[in-house]
Parts: structure tokens; sequence; C-alpha cells
């Protein structure tokens, strides 16, 4: 792939965004993000995923110059690719976090809402400049923003255009944690090993329950909870988990 690089390193997966200077997700990166997220989800050597922009930028939304002579007709036959990449990313069954530096605008930011944790760094910029251009989030941000922060936040974020501060982004519940910007990678790296040293099928079905759940009423996420919970008393993981627990105590066990 020419824009996209994917790096294993002890069970985690760090996908490198590669198109200077902003990574903008043209056409071309949106089909290559699709392709790694089915490498990381067919490959179970991959236990943990890691999207990073860079030192300097995340990804600053889409490439503009490719949607400025498409109608609304050619914009509607490649819609649903748009979305559809980041989807992918989003339902990549083990966890995701975004490491976000710099600016983390339009396409970026809805890149980073596809991942299940999102770590800034203190100068980082979050936001969503569509309306600037007589245009609205395309690609999951208006949906997948309501459901994280709240539906009156998100309508500030894309009714205004303007950016947010990592800081404020976290008090809103937009990212989980802001870092040092020297610091946003290994932060991610070793959260993501953490969860890489964890037990993959409980990991799955956690993810499945609580994304799931957002879709239904609350009595059937409970029951698909239940549902899941129940089948993972059949696991290896369980006996080992359990066991190190009555030996050792919590947080010790070695999950295969």
């Amino acid at each position: 792939m020419d824009f996209v690089r994917v790096e294993l390193d002890n069970k985690v997966a760090t996908v490198f965004l590669e198109r200077p200077p902003m990574n903008p997700l043209s056409f071309q990166v949106q089909d290559e993000l699709r392709a790694v997220a089915a490498r990381c989800t067919e490959d179970d050597a991959v236990r943990a995923v890691i999207l990073y922009g860079g030192e300097k930028v995340f990804a600053a939304g889409a490439d503009i110059k490719e949607l400025a002579d498409l109608s609304a007709a050619q914009m509607a036959e490649r819609v649903s690719g748009l979305n559809g990449s980041l989807t992918a990313i989003a339902q990549i069954p083990k966890p995701v976090i975004a490491a976000i530096t710099g600016y983390a605008l339009g396409g970026g930011l809805e890149l980073a809402l596809a991942a299940d944790i999102r770590i800034a760094g203190r100068k980082a910029k979050l936001g969503f400049p569509e309306i600037l251009l007589g245009l609205i989030p395309g690609a999951g941000g208006t949906q997948r923003a309501a459901r994280l922060i709240g539906s009156s936040r998100t309508k500030e974020l894309v009714y205004s255009g303007a950016m947010v501060t990592a800081e404020k982004a976290e008090r809103w519940g937009l990212v989980n944690e802001v870092v040092d910007d020297e610091h946003v990678y290994e932060e991610a790296k070793s959260r993501a090993a953490q969860f890489a040293a964890g037990p993959a099928r409980a990991l799955r079905f956690a993810k499945e329950a609580i994304d799931s759940g957002l879709e239904t009423t609350l009595a059937m996420g409970i029951a698909e909870e239940g549902q899941l919970f129940s089948e993972l008393f059949d696991t290896e993981d369980k006996k080992i988990g359990i066991a190190s627990f009555l030996a050792h105590g919590p947080g010790k066990a070695q999950f295969s």
C-alpha cells in the first residue's frame, strides 16, 4: 500500500498513516484502511491495534481536491466507500486505540472516533470543519460523536466548525486521556500491550456487547450480554483466569 503501513510488534499492530504533510483521507487511503481493517480482523497474531498519523498530525480531513468537482449523484456512489472504510475500522473485533497528535479534523476525527479509545497530545486540535465548506461530516461523525458526547456538544462542534483543544475534548469525553505530545505513541503502545496480553475472546465479546447494546433496547442489550458472558465459561482463558485468581489474587493471570 502507498499511504498506510502496518507494523506488528508483540501482538500489537500499529497502523501508520503516511500521506504527508497532513494525512488527508483520500479515496485511496480509504481503500487501504479497509484492507488494513480486514487484515487486523483476520490475523490471530494481532491482538490490539493502534491508529497513528505520526508525531506532527493525526489526519486533517478528506482530500478536498478530490471532492471539489463531484456532483451529488457522484458522491452518493462514493459515500458508502467513505463511511464503509471507517466502519471496517470500528468493527475490528479487538481493542483499537487512536494516538492523536496535531490535528484530527473532519475525516481524521471520524477515523479517531472509529477507535475504542483515544489518547491525545496536549497540543492536539479536534473538530469538524465541514460546515465551513457548506458540508457536514459524511463518514459517521455526527453519529459516533453524538453517541459519545451527546447531541448538544456534537451540534456545537458541527454547527461551528471550530476546533477544540485536547483538554476540552477530554472534559467532553471526546478523548480518554491527554498526555504530553512526545508521549502519545508510547502511551498508546502501553495500553495496547495491556490489552494484547488479555483474554482475546473476552475482549472481543466485551466490545460486541457494548457496541451492539448502543443500537438496541436496554433489555435486549442485557440479554445479549448474558449470552456472551455464558459462552465464555467454556473458554480456556476463563479457566486460567479463575485458577490464577484463586491461587494468586487478581491481575496475575497469563492468558492463552
